[in-house]
């Protein structure tokens, strides 16, 4: 994923759009579990994390461009800012429009 769409992805102020999955209720009792011991609020939050990293990863695929995703997801995990990371993307967006 380029830079200024990883960007715009980390922007909170999004627009949602509600939606409704029928899943197995097994699979929902592991997301339930899981979620607190990989740090998530709920269940619906690492439901969105793991949309997001197949279709980053499949974005990446197509398009060709170096994906970031992991870099992000690390320096989340490490307790680092949005605002932060958003930054840090910006200005490497803005050397890389340079160059």
């Amino acid at each position: 994923m380029k830079i200024n769409q990883l960007a715009q992805r980390l922007q909170k102020n999004r627009p949602m759009k509600m939606v409704s999955l029928r899943m197995p209720e097994d699979v929902m009792e592991d997301l339930r579990r899981i979620a607190p011991l990989l740090g998530f609020s709920g269940y619906q939050a690492l439901i969105k994390a793991y949309v997001g990293q197949g279709l980053r990863a499949d974005l990446e695929r197509i398009d060709g461009s170096v994906d970031l995703s992991p870099l992000v997801d690390s320096l989340r995990q490490q307790g680092v800012k949005d605002e932060i990371i958003s930054s840090a993307l910006s200005d490497a967006q803005g050397l890389a429009e340079a160059a």
